[in-house]
Formats: C-alpha cells, sequence, structure tokens
C-alpha cells in the first residue's frame, strides 16, 4: 500500500528515462516529474537523464521539456519551479546504429560530479526491446549494485503469453535480482484502485460481509467509449482479454479478494495477491461457452466528447480484414478458498460500450425478509472511473400507510475539491524512486495471470464460428449472460445515483 509520501526518505538518484521522445515521456513521465518537483516530493540533488534516438543540443532539449510541461499544464507552469526541474534535465543521445551507444552513456552516467550514482531506468520501449537493453546496460556496469541501487522498470506488457514471460524473465534475470525489477501496471497507481484496501480493512463495517455467507457475487469492470483507433495492428495481435484482462482486472480482483496481509509492507502485500491469484481455478476450455464470452463492435453510434453521439464504423471495417479477435470479453472465474467459494467473479472489458466506466461491483445475497417479489438486493460499488466514489444501496421503507420497500443509495465522494489530483504515473515514479514495490508487480503474479488467461486465448484462437457483435454504443450483447450462474444476475451498469441498474 502507498504509504504517505512524506514518510519515506528518496536517496539522492538520477532517473533514466530510455524513450524519452515517445508519447508516455511527453504526455506522462515528464509532466509527472515536474509536478512531483513542483510539491517538493524530489531531492534537491536527484537527476533526470533522457535517452533518445536522435541528437539533441542541451537547449534544444530543454526547450522541448518546456514545450511538454505547456502542452499538458494549460493554465501554465511556475517559472520558479520549471527553473529548479530543468536544472535536474539532461539528455543523452542512443543513436541506434552506433556500437558504443551504451559505453558512451555508462561514461556520461558514472560521472559522480553530475549525476548521483542511484539509478532508476524507466524503460518506456519497444517490449521487444526489454531483454536487448538490460542486457546491454548490464555489459557496461550499469546495473552492479555493489555500492549503489540499481532498478529497472519495464513497461506493459511484461510478455505476450506464459511462454513469453518466462523467456523474457529468464533473459533479465540473468543480469537483476528480483528486487531489482519493477514491472508497472499504471492501474495499480490510482488512487481509488489502493483504496479498495483500506475500504476493507479500515472499517469494521465490510470485512465482516467480506465472505461467501454474505456475497451473491463480484463484477469488475472496464468499459470505453473509444474505439481501437489507430492501434487496430496491435489490437489485432492482442484482443481485449490480453489487453485488460490478464492485467488490470485481474489485479484489481487480487486486491479485492486477498486475504488481509499481517502487515502493510510490500512483501506482506504481494504474497497475499500471489496466494490469491493462485487460488483461481482455471477455466474448463471443454466448457468455456458457460465461463468465457467474446464480442465485437460493430458500426453504430458512440457517445462523442461533446456529449452528443457520433457515427463511428465497426471493428472489421476499421481492420480491413476478416478478424476473430475480440473487442469485449467476459469471463466467470471461482477462487478456491474458504472465503470465496462458489461466489462467482465476472471480469468484463469492452470497446465502443455506451458508456465508460471502472468500477466494482458486489451484490449481496438476498435479505432473510422479502416484503415483495423482485426487491432489490444491498450492493456496494466501488468507482475508479469517471468518478471516485463509494456507494451503497440499502432497502427502505417507502412512507405511507401500506408496507413497500424501495432502494435508496449513499454515495460518497472519494475526490473533494480540496484534494490534490495525483496522476498514476506520478504515484509510481515515486514509488521506483523509493524502493517501494507494492504496486509494481512480482514475477509469480505475471505468470498466476498468463496461466490463466492462455487457455482462453487459445481456445478462441482456434474456434472458426462466427464471433458475437454489438453495436458501438450499446450495452453489454445480450448473449453475454450466458455466463451467470443464475438468472436473476445481469450486467450492472451506471452508478449515478437513481442511474439505471439493468
Amino acid at each position: 500500500m502507498t504509504k504517505n509520501m512524506d514518510s519515506k526518505k528518496i536517496d539522492p538518484c538520477t532517473l533514466v528515462l530510455f524513450g524519452a521522445s515517445g508519447n508516455l515521456s511527453r504526455v506522462k513521465l515528464m509532466p509527472g516529474l515536474y509536478r512531483l518537483d513542483s510539491l517538493g516530493r524530489l531531492p534537491d540533488d536527484m537527476k533526470i537523464l533522457s535517452v533518445g534516438r536522435s541528437p539533441i543540443a542541451h537547449e534544444d532539449w530543454q526547450a522541448e521539456v518546456r514545450g511538454m510541461l505547456e502542452a499538458k499544464f494549460y493554465n501554465g507552469i511556475d517559472e520558479t519551479v520549471f527553473k529548479r526541474f530543468i536544472k535536474r534535465n539532461h539528455y543523452q543521445a542512443n543513436v541506434s546504429d552506433d556500437p558504443d551507444a551504451m559505453k558512451k552513456l555508462e561514461v556520461r552516467l558514472t560521472d559522480e560530479s553530475v549525476f548521483p550514482q542511484n539509478f532508476a531506468y524507466f524503460l518506456s520501449i519497444r517490449p521487444v526491446d526489454f531483454a536487448t537493453v538490460v542486457e546491454q546496460l548490464a555489459s557496461v556496469g550499469l546495473t552492479d549494485e555493489r555500492k549503489y541501487w540499481r532498478r529497472v522498470l519495464i513497461e506493459k506488457p511484461f510478455g505476450t503469453s506464459l511462454e513469453k514471460a518466462e523467456e523474457l524473465q529468464a533473459s533479465i534475470t540473468k543480469h537483476l535480482k528480483e528486487s531489482q525489477i519493477y514491472r508497472i501496471d499504471h492501474y495499480l497507481g490510482k488512487a481509488a484502485l489502493q483504496n479498495i484496501m483500506l475500504t476493507r480493512f479500515a472499517n469494521h463495517l465490510f470485512e465482516p460481509l467480506w465472505n461467501n455467507e454474505h456475497i451473491d457475487h463480484v463484477q469488475i469492470t472496464n468499459n470505453e467509449t473509444l474505439g481501437v483507433g489507430d492501434r487496430t495492428k496491435f489490437y489485432d495481435n492482442t484482443g481485449a482479454l490480453r489487453d485488460m484482462g490478464q492485467s488490470h482486472l485481474l489485479q484489481t480482483l487480487a486486491l479485492v479478494a486477498m486475504e488481509k496481509p499481517i502487515d502493510f509492507q510490500p512483501e506482506s502485500i504481494r504474497t497475499e495477491k500471489v496466494k490469491l491469484l493462485q487460488s483461481i481455478r482455471p477455466i474448463d476450455t471443454t466448457n468455456m461457452d458457460k465461463q468465457a464470452f467474446r464480442a465485437q463492435y460493430k458500426e453504430g453510434n458512440a457517445p462523442a466528447r461533446d456529449g452528443h453521439s457520433e457515427h463511428v464504423k465497426g471493428y472489421l471495417h476499421e481492420l480491413g480484414y476478416e478478424s476473430s479477435v475480440e473487442t469485449y470479453a467476459a469471463m466467470k472465474l471461482f477462487i478456491d478458498n474458504p472465503r470465496w467459494k462458489g461466489v462467482p467473479f465476472y471480469v468484463r472489458t469492452a470497446k465502443r460500450m455506451h458508456e465508460g466506466s471502472m468500477a466494482i461491483s458486489i451484490r449481496f445475497k438476498k435479505a432473510p425478509m422479502e416484503l415483495k417479489e423482485g426487491q432489490q438486493q444491498n450492493w456496494l460499488i466501488l468507482s475508479i472511473q469517471p468518478k471516485e466514489s463509494l456507494k451503497l444501496e440499502v432497502q427502505t421503507k417507502v412512507p405511507g400507510l401500506d408496507i413497500a420497500t424501495r432502494s435508496i443509495s449513499m454515495d460518497g465522494q472519494l475526490r473533494q475539491e480540496t484534494d490534490d489530483s495525483v496522476d498514476s504515473y506520478e504515484t509510481l515514479l515515486l514509488n521506483l524512486m523509493e524502493g517501494d514495490p507494492s504496486l509494481f508487480l512480482h514475477i509469480d503474479e505475471v505468470k498466476a495471470q498468463w496461466k490463466l488467461i492462455d487457455p482462453i486465448v487459445k481456445t478462441w484462437a482456434e474456434d472458426k464460428s462466427p464471433v458475437h457483435q454489438y453495436p458501438a454504443g450499446s450495452r453489454d450483447p445480450k448473449d453475454s449472460g450466458v455466463i451467470f450462474e443464475s438468472e436473476d444476475q445481469f450486467w450492472r451498469y451506471s452508478i449515478e445515483l437513481g442511474g439505471d441498474k439493468h
């Protein structure tokens, strides 16, 4: 669990950003570091060395950095903060056809008069280059920890299957200890997601009910209104299940369902997450139609940014050829431990839905007394996006002479107007420099996730039957309900007070 930012001192260090000119660096990393500096979270002697493919003069790079910040912060940047921040920034060209490029980086970095010798490497590069860059860093001694710490942050995805993840792990552990490897899932940096553990363990109200005696089922949802955009080739090689389900949604499930750690130290949290992920029952691929569902969006009217709708193309039209790759994926999972025996966890993710949302929806079992047929059950909903909130629905009596009930909602906003808004990458960058791996993935988590997902991906790839279609801008395909355990279960939608539930 992320600690109070004031509670942990950051050693003097140098953050080395590979892929400095890429979109992630421009939109998230450099603005995030500037924000951390503005909040006083960076030590005075911390430096940033950006590594890119093209030679750029020092003054020109500083101008580029300013442009990144001005593009991000529309209301302008604080000149006092910028003056301090820009002094931290340096640039190093790593030209691909230069055989001495990594040696030149080593000479530059080991200049102790400029750069603190604790190094944190952020690999915002192509996944196929992860192992190569780690090997190159090791070849010139830049991963050696005999005198200083050296950490390597690897961007998602960590492999594209269990086999590929194990191959990548074998390659990088030739040069790195597990304690040096920080596998990022940026969703874990979201404050609302971190709040799951606090909601459970800091409130006596919930934890006694957090089990199969009281909970009917759990839904974990990540839906988007956007389509695949210009990522068609990437998406057709990946699909919704591997893009979102394997990482973000299974990590969310782990936080929801894990046992209470013995303390909130990084290793204790990781231990419970690993145990939970390893206890998820493998899907029976011989009966997969009842446990997993896939579909693709077709043309339709999707929500537009101006609040209206726009007619959009279907996935296959955008792609330009036939494909069975899913843009909608839903799974029914069971956890084989005493707490969750028999409780279905429904995990779903989709593109081009009627609303964009990330939420955990928990439906409790039927009340001991039902005053009318079809009486609503209690729900607890933790919303991650678009708003951070916690909502509890309970039944109360309708005022009047007759005995009747209705649902009311207690809706609490997790973010107040005076709260600071922190991007997930800011949290994770800070944790990297602090040496706090709580919000990063251990290799055992990665393996457990791929072990669960791989058989589904393989079965779908071999299945030549037509893929279900759903209109862009619509709700879940009706046929997706095939995975529900009982007829009274349904997909939970908007978390708005008084909004549609199904």
